[in-house]
């Protein structure tokens, strides 16, 4: 989900708290998404920081149990417009609790979202998932390739063979989704130029939807993490800015339209659940480290499935991490994701959205980084230049600085 600075803030019940009256308002026409983390994973890869834990029964029967008594502690401030499942693993789910789920979000949502999106790892994908999954009415699958070279997902230690890739996607075609997505990570290490485009020639050659291509990062506290610390593998800032303009190149060739940094698609096949927390619309989350931008806060549940539990028993939710939603933290998140979409931004609409003293100081930095050719400006729309997109993330350091300028 997004990703924001961090702060601390002192647990509060649900009863304390309202939307603070500089935030600005959400249309009742305005996107609302749904976001339910399933933290259940059989191992952890090398690479993952996010929280999972084991499955058990127990474990998730107290799981399911603590979703319905979420969604009775917060109600939607409008119709749900898209949901997305992700994890862990929530393919891991058994067929008839991934119906229980799906009937809780139904009854929750309001009606039909208009994207119900899965994440899957190849390994738990069965037929019998699968129905289920599009028995309850989710339009898109998305599933963790991450690679088809079997010595690569070894180093990452994906538990999935390049065989099961296939057949798990042959699987997914034969139920029919609306969409499907496929992830895959570069800069692995052992992987050059060649590896790479060995993957993106398998991935293309399977003609799905949507194409997730993320640069391996290392996350503290993961075993790649360890590796990089203990100079097992190194980093090459040169060879991930050649991966990055290679898989630009090839995946245009081939018909899919980048609309952001790591996101291409085929027509009608953009992610809108994506599109809408990039543009700063709100979206409710659900579960254990689940985070939400909703009701004039942002914050995340404990990433752990007890303490969550214990939460959700003294009525308490979103109890770390909780920002207050002022005009200056939406406009510099606008600024920051809206940059690292091709579309870009219009810095007019912006702080018209979200008005604040810093757009002096922003227009300015906006202006220098047009003149130092990370950014180009067509009418009112300021978009990254090649060079920018590779820069992304000093890009937005820079906004955040001007941000931060009293």
């Amino acid at each position: 989900m997004v990703t924001e600075r961090q702060h601390n803030h002192s647990t509060l019940a649900m009863s304390e708290i309202s939307r603070n009256k500089s935030t600005p308002e959400e249309s009742p026409d305005s996107p609302l998404g749904l976001y339910v983390h399933v933290p259940f994973c059989a191992t952890t890869c090398d690479f993952c920081a996010f929280y999972q834990t084991a499955p058990t029964a127990a474990g998730i029967k107290g799981y399911l149990d603590g979703i319905e008594q979420e969604m009775g502690l917060v109600s939607p401030s409008r119709q749900v417009s898209t949901v997305f499942w992700g994890g862990g693993t929530p393919g891991l789910l058994s067929p008839g609790d991934i119906r229980r789920l799906g009937s809780a979000v139904h009854a929750y949502a309001g009606g039909v979202p208009e994207e119900w999106s899965v994440e899957m790892a190849p390994a738990s994908v069965t037929e019998a998932r699968l129905e289920a999954l599009k028995e309850v009415g989710v339009t898109r699958i998305s599933m963790g390739a991450q690679s088809f070279n079997p010595e690569l997902l070894d180093g990452l230690g994906r538990l999935h063979t390049r065989e099961q890739i296939f057949r798990a996607y042959e699987r997914v075609q034969k139920v029919g989704f609306a969409s499907v997505n496929l992830d895959l990570m570069f800069a692995l290490p052992g992987q050059g130029e060649a590896e790479w485009l060995a993957d993106l020639d398998q991935a293309i050659a399977l003609k799905p939807d949507h194409l997730s291509t993320y640069c391996l990062t290392f996350e503290e506290d993961t075993k790649l993490w360890v590796k990089l610390s203990e100079g097992k593998v190194k980093l090459d800032a040169d060879h991930e800015a050649q991966l990055y303009e290679t898989t630009w190149e090839q995946l245009s060739t081939a018909g899919y339209g980048q609309y952001e940094i790591a996101s291409f698609a085929r027509d009608g096949h953009r992610c809108r659940h994506n599109l809408n927390t990039w543009h700063m619309h709100e979206w409710i989350g659900l579960g254990p480290s689940a985070a939400e931008q909703h009701g004039g806060w942002r914050a995340a549940n404990a990433s752990d499935l007890e303490q969550w539990q214990e939460d959700l028993a003294a009525g308490r939710r979103m109890t770390t991490d909780r920002v207050e939603l002022t005009p200056a933290l939406l406009a510099e998140d606008s600024l920051i994701f809206g940059l690292r979409m091709t579309e870009g931004v219009n810095p007019v609409e912006l702080a018209r959205r979200f008005p604040t003293p810093a757009w002096s100081q922003v227009r300015g930095t906006l202006h220098q980084l047009v003149e130092e050719g990370l950014a180009e400006q067509s009418d009112a729309r300021i978009r990254l230049t090649t060079r920018g997109r590779l820069l992304a993330d000093a890009v937005g350091e820079s906004i955040m600085l001007a941000m931060d300028t009293d």
